[in-house]
């Protein structure tokens, strides 16, 4: 009989195994054939852990808030953007009474070589992060599988704890390196990383597994210690070390020369890669002589483009990525901490006196340097930190068969979103259907979804009518604004997405369906179940992941290639190239936006009509928005008013007037530039702030 690895705890999809579902049953107590760990320390993946750092601008308040949303959302600690989790120390709580114990007991303390991706886990509290180890303290649970690797373990709150985990989280690889060392003649080794810890582990190993006259050299991104000087680096290392190479990873060739000073004879036998940061992978193939080697210590290091550097350096060099599970890694990391213990304390003393805000700034610097250009994937163009990330998280949620929520206000480029999940989806090659719930008569409305037998009413087509989840069986049903659609019709919708079934108006033979639904709404679908205009039941179907597409006024980075791209294209449609001034794209860049990347498209196809010359200039730029401001202020008297029987002038004035003044003081930042800006005395401007509280 199979042992038990969790299939029954897998709530979506079901049928997957706990590793790959989107989210798991976390829930207690443990079952007949699970084991239940009460939590003490979690340690981080560590791209796993910098990813999370980078979207929370390493605030430990918005850390801890990213971590137990991740939990809760999914039930276990799996990272969605990087595929990522942990390793964790408890202790052992309660047994299932099937559960094989193998020498545990209640009360012992464990830890766990098996990742969190695939155990369910529950997190009361995050007691503590520690930024520099990647890793926290914390309260809750994790219910343990029969294939879950446990060993019992002396302390689990000791600083040798910190260094313990840290260590078993490389365990795989730094026990596979060490063999593939030590059938080699070694005598020159990089390790290219940022973790002085990891980085330390991986320098004791080499020393263990190629002997004491292996020179071992440390290169690191310059950006990771900016500041700080290299004496200090080599009173941490001490022998452990030879050299120190602090280089611009971003400029691959550059930082070669510096390692190697132009002499191939310098060139090293073999080069760890502990990153996954672009040009490490440049560098390792530059530095690494022919017949050596280079090591990754996972796939996600760069080891698919350290292949095919290789061809075409034309270098014959062997590539390793080497990760997993060992039955030898626990001793061999055990082994390494013990023997590293005095440079590991003398790496605290030195994070001691460190504040971790200048670290936080060190990184957002060096992310900043390395991705500055503009991106692209599947036609969605963007520069921003900010989109990025979005766009991270849709490319990793694209590939779970899961329906989602796409949030944002009107404009910002919802279908956009869609288009990047279905095309990197399992089901890309499968129709996607594209729906405006609120172009759809409620009268209509269950015929258009599920489509009509003939004859089923007057007016009916005589050979009957497929509907849109029929269209889109094995693919993907886009519902823009679906929170107009009526309570009657939601409730519908609610049982197919239930059952996969429905019935066409006027059938009896019960049709089946396998569709994604990714649904999107410009008012925040929970909003719409608190004023009991959505149901709570169909947003809880729905919202198995939520992604948030921020306004253009959060993302200016993006304005300025985004208005190029338009141009661009309407130059191709139109025959006439043309351009925007630096001063087009600074008054593009200072608007706020209201009607997002649609009104951007829109402004720069009406800049590019209504301009004569080839160059679009700032004045004419500044014309056009100051246009859309009061064609936007009528806009919103429009929407606002239209079901009015009478409407209140003076109060519509002050309205607009306080709209005004609140979008000349953005544009302008002071009173004296706002009044100005509008034509009007600075007291009398001071005067309107005032009245309208701004």
């Amino acid at each position: 009989m199979h042992k038990n690895f969790g299939i029954e705890r897998v709530l979506e999809p079901k049928g997957t195994l706990p590793v790959t579902a989107w989210k798991l049953d976390n829930s207690a107590p443990a079952g007949p054939t699970e084991l239940k760990v009460n939590l003490k320390r979690i340690a981080f993946e560590r791209e796993n852990f910098y990813q999370l750092c980078s979207i929370c601008e390493y605030d430990e308040n918005l850390l801890k808030e990213r971590i137990l949303k991740i939990v809760n959302e999914r039930g276990k600690l799996h990272n969605p953007y990087t595929e990522s989790s942990g390793l964790f120390m408890g202790t052992v709580a309660e047994a299932g009474p099937e559960y094989e114990m193998d020498g545990l007991k209640p009360g012992d303390n464990v830890v766990c070589m098996t990742p969190l991706a695939g155990q369910p886990i529950y997190i009361e509290e995050i007691e503590d992060i520690d930024i520099y180890y990647g890793e926290i303290t914390c309260r809750g649970y994790v219910i343990c599988f029969e294939t879950a690797k446990l060993i019992k373990t002396d302390d689990v709150e000791s600083a040798e704890s910190i260094y313990l985990l840290r260590a078993l989280e490389e365990e795989g690889s730094l026990y596979g390196i060490s063999q593939e060392l030590k059938h080699r003649n070694i005598r020159k080794v990089a390790i290219i990383g940022s973790n002085m810890a990891e980085t330390i582990f991986y320098a004791q190993m080499v020393r263990d597994s190629a002997g004491p006259e292996v020179s071992v050299s440390f290169v690191i991104d310059s950006a990771y210690f900016s500041g700080i000087i290299e004496d200090e680096l080599r009173t941490i290392f001490g022998s452990l070390i030879d050299d120190i190479y602090l280089v611009d990873l971003s400029k691959p060739y550059d930082a070669a020369e510096k390692i190697m000073g132009n002499q191939v004879s310098e060139a090293f036998d073999a080069v760890i890669n502990l990153e996954n940061i672009m040009g490490c992978e440049s560098v390792a193939s530059l530095i690494a002589k022919d017949k050596g080697i280079v090591c990754y210590t996972s796939i996600n290091s760069r080891y698919g483009q350290g292949l095919l550097l290789v061809d075409c350096l034309g270098k014959d060099i062997m590539n390793y990525s080497l990760d997993g599970y060992s039955s030898f890694a626990y001793d061999f990391a055990v082994g390494i901490v013990k023997k590293t213990e005095p440079v590991l304390q003398r790496l605290d003393k030195f994070y001691a006196g460190k504040k971790k805000i200048p670290y936080k700034i060190v990184r957002a610097e060096y992310k900043g340097r390395i991705q500055t250009a503009v991106q692209q994937i599947d036609g969605f163009i963007y520069k921003s930190r900010m989109t990025a990330e979005v766009v991270e998280e849709v490319i990793n949620v694209a590939q779970y068969d899961c329906n989602v929520i796409i949030q944002g206000e009107t404009g910002v480029g919802k279908e956009k979103i869609c288009n990047l999940i279905h095309q990197n989806s399992p089901r890309r090659d499968k129709p996607c259907i594209k729906i405006n719930c609120a172009t759809i008569q409620e009268s209509l409305a269950e015929s258009e979804f599920f489509g009509y037998e003939k004859g089923s009413f007057t007016g009916a087509q005589a050979s009957g009518k497929a509907g849109y989840f029929e269209l889109a069986n094995n693919g993907t049903l886009f519902l823009d604004e679906i929170g107009s659609l009526s309570l009657v019709m939601q409730s519908k919708l609610l049982r197919v997405l239930q059952e996969n079934t429905y019935y066409r108006v006027g059938g009896v033979q019960p049709k089946h369906v396998n569709v994604r639904v990714v649904c999107a709404n410009n008012i925040p679908l929970k909003k719409l179940v608190e004023e009991g205009k959505f149901r709570e039941d169909l947003y809880y179907r729905l919202n198995i992941c939520l992604i948030n597409v921020p306004p253009l006024r959060m993302r200016k980075e993006d304005i300025e290639c985004l208005s190029e791209a338009f141009l661009k294209n309407y130059s191709e449609k139109y025959g006439v190239i043309k351009s925007f001034s630096p001063d087009a794209h600074k008054q593009l860049t200072e608007y706020h936006w209201p009607g997002n990347v649609r009104e951007l498209e829109n402004t720069v196809h009406r800049l590019y009509i209504s301009e004569k010359d080839k160059i679009i200039g700032g004045y004419a730029v500044e014309m056009l928005l100051n246009q859309n401001v009061f064609n936007n202020v009528v806009t919103d008297i429009k929407k606002e008013h239209e079901d009015d029987e009478f409407m209140d002038f003076n109060l519509i004035m002050d309205e607009q007037e306080k709209k005004l003044i609140e979008y000349a003081l953005k544009k302008k930042g002071t009173t004296r530039k706002a009044a100005e800006f509008l034509g009007i005395p600075q007291t009398t401007l001071a005067r309107k702030k005032l009245k309208h509280n701004l």
